[in-house]
């Protein structure tokens, strides 16, 4: 069995190629404990599951990214070599990875969608090696650095995701909390479980419709804004006939928000090309478009709805299968808060915080807002007996 280091007789390795099998040989360190071998081995198991994460993400994209993700990949297996060389003959046969890691692999191989990218970042910021003195300083800088580089790509699904997603959550939310609310008020006065049904039933879409219609003009609004703040595609034609001692197209760039300095050098750049060329490498200015973020009208629209409609359901179902009184109002709450809770683990998760936290948030939010509405029912139902 190999010599191992341990952090009272070698310094903590600043850089990952110092930890060799020479180096250690030559250090007569006390063998590992149990305990260090049995982490070790998780920690290999561990890298060589990232590492096929990061590849099965690879093979979901293209160009750039898939470039990103197979750079990670290789990172893991430097990690894993670390491992493998400390455990030596002592690595024995190979040890699944942990659950948060093997559920990764699975929705990657599934998926290779933002969720896992999402995950992934959490994943990298949960890292032991920091406070582990048989990781190099080198590995944990390198995983604080993996949770930047996977929070950059999930950025940009993100970026795509946000304004439907957005319409989708507040959606969902809403139908559960405005519903439920509406069914335990209206209950809580003592009418018959049919009326609360056709109220539940109306109050779905009533507020899918207000909500899909909010939506749209919102979205509309907000992409007819951008429009108009995005540069006229027609502008280049006239910057070959400009002043080229005046140089009016800086006032542009000033106009954009660059210093009165760079502004004109970069319009004298922008000159000097389509005289040479006979026409600009590129526009005036560069577009505005943040229409990607923000969705189409009729997307927002649409899962703005739908999601309104499913949450909404939800604390209508009880009654939709005959159930009364109090028990439908127990069951209504149950199902509720448990679609509570997973909208706010996906929120959690998406905005990469941690997910229980935010599922217990919606789940506060949501039923006290319900709890209230049932307080008043019941004294708007006393008043009126």
């Amino acid at each position: 069995m190999p010599n191992y280091l341990t952090s009272e007789t070698q310094p903590r390795m600043s850089q990952f190629h110092e930890d060799t099998p020479s180096a250690r040989a030559n250090v007569g360190a006390p063998l590992p404990s149990k305990a260090e071998l049995k982490r070790w081995r998780q920690y290999l198991a561990n890298e060589r599951a990232e590492a096929a994460v990061y590849r099965e993400l690879a093979a979901h994209r293209d160009g750039e990214e898939r470039e990103i993700l197979l750079a990670l990949a290789d990172a893991e297996g430097r990690h894993e070599a670390h491992w493998r060389e400390l455990l030596g003959e002592e690595a024995g046969a190979p040890l699944r990875a942990d659950i948060r890691t093997r559920a990764l692999g699975w929705l990657a191989r599934r998926f290779g969608s933002i969720f896992v990218l999402a995950l992934a970042q959490r994943a990298e910021s949960a890292s032991p090696y920091s406070s582990d003195p048989h990781a190099t300083s080198a590995m944990a800088a390198d995983e604080r650095i993996h949770e930047e580089v996977v929070r950059g790509l999930a950025a940009r699904g993100r970026l795509r995701l946000s304004g439907t997603f957005r319409a989708a959550v507040f959606g969902a939310n809403d139908g559960l909390v405005s519903n439920l609310a509406l069914v335990l008020g209206i209950g809580a006065t003592g009418v018959s479980s049919a009326f609360v049904l056709f109220s539940g039933i109306a109050g779905l879409l009533a507020g899918a419709l207000s909500m899909g219609a909010g939506e749209y003009v919102s979205v509309r609004s907000q992409r007819e804004l951008l429009d108009a703040s995005n540069p006229d595609p027609d502008a280049d034609k006239a910057l070959p006939d400009l002043d080229v001692d005046a140089n009016e197209l800086a006032l542009v760039y000033r106009a954009r928000g660059m210093d009165e300095a760079e502004a004109e050098r970069h319009a004298a750049r922008v000159i000097t090309r389509i005289h040479a060329q006979g026409a600009p490498l590129t526009g005036p200015v560069g577009t505005i478009d943040d229409h990607e973020a923000i969705g189409t009208g009729w997307g927002a629209a649409l899962s703005s709805f739908c999601f309104f409609a499913s949450g909404a359901i939800i604390p209508v179902l009880p009654y939709i299968f005959g159930l009364q009184g109090l028990a439908a109002v127990i069951v209504a709450v149950v199902l509720v808060g448990i679609a509570l809770l997973v909208t706010g683990a996906v929120v959690g998760l998406l905005s990469g915080a941690p997910p229980l936290r935010r599922a217990m948030r919606q789940l506060g939010i949501g039923l006290g807002a319900a709890a209230v509405t049932y307080v008043l029912g019941l004294a708007f139902g006393t008043t009126v007996g």
